[in-house]
């Protein structure tokens, strides 16, 4: 058995919710916040059997979409900012993790 932890922006949390129960996949739905952007991100958690791990990836790799997106960049020295220009970067998609469970109980 295996405990995937799936962080993923706030966009895409409602459509792997809704993916994963399609899939009649039980997660939990976390809401957490960090990153480059410090953004709103959803970490999914859920224990699975180590035969469909796969199964759960694909969803996740399909669901979470990677997209463009401008940005200011940080301040450095007090006025900087003023003259800073937005530059593009890449967000979104997922980061994931899998680990071994040893024992899993539901009570």
């Amino acid at each position: 058995m295996k405990l995937i932890n799936a962080i993923v922006q706030d966009k895409d949390a409602t459509k792997l919710a809704n993916a994963l129960v399609k899939a009649k996949i039980q997660a939990t739905r976390l809401s957490t916040s960090g990153g480059f952007l410090r953004s709103g991100n959803t970490t999914f958690l859920v224990a699975i059997d180590d035969q469909r791990v796969q199964e759960v990836l694909d969803i996740i790799k399909e669901v979470s979409q990677k997209r463009k997106q401008f940005m200011v960049p940080p301040m450095g020295v007090e006025g900087e900012r003023a003259a800073a220009f937005p530059v593009e970067i890449e967000v979104g998609g997922a980061t994931v993790f899998t680990q071994t469970i040893d024992d899993f109980y539901q009570f």
